[in-house]
């Protein structure tokens, strides 16, 4: 995909958090996963599967600003870091990914559930006590509760509790 790591992901958040802890600004995570890939995989092939990952990661880098960070962290997986953005927009962001993706023609799509490639994203934001591994800890949760909850969806995580729809999204 060309995307940064795991690695590379960790020591940006570590930076960004500590920006933000000096700036007395907002910084939120979203880890987005792509919904049905090991049947994508099945179906279609593993070339397939590697055509909609690039898919997925250009059209997630394309969409969202310079000074944001989009990693690919397992499989078909992904993390975006969101400097100087509260919940609320981290929503709005979101949803927009969302929509993009699912609107996009990408590879192995029609051979998916409802014939398009689609994915789901738990949104959550740093709070004071908490350092990266916790945020991104809370987003992969509401990833986990938007993939229970049926997929193509976004839930954020906040104060202790998984909310869908997130708030703000319009």
């Amino acid at each position: 995909t060309g995307l940064p790591n795991r690695r590379l992901l960790a020591r940006r958040l570590d930076h960004e958090i500590d920006r933000t802890r000096r700036s007395n600004k907002s910084i939120s995570i979203l880890a987005i996963d792509i919904d049905m890939f090991k049947h994508l995989n099945d179906t279609c092939g593993h070339p397939t599967g590697d055509a909609a990952l690039r898919g997925v990661a250009e059209g997630l880098l394309h969409a969202v600003r310079r000074v944001d960070t989009v990693a690919r962290v397992g499989g078909e997986e992904f993390v975006v870091l969101l400097p100087e953005t509260d919940l609320a927009e981290a929503c709005r962001v979101a949803e927009k990914l969302r929509q993009q993706i699912e609107e996009t023609p990408l590879p192995g799509g029609p051979t998916q559930p409802g014939g398009k490639l689609t994915i789901s994203i738990g949104v959550a934001s740093l709070r004071a006590d908490e350092d990266g591994a916790g945020v991104l800890a809370r987003a992969d949760e509401a990833l986990y509760s938007a993939k229970r909850r049926g997929r193509n969806r976004v839930v954020v995580f906040e104060e202790g509790v998984t909310m869908f729809p997130p708030p703000d999204i319009k």
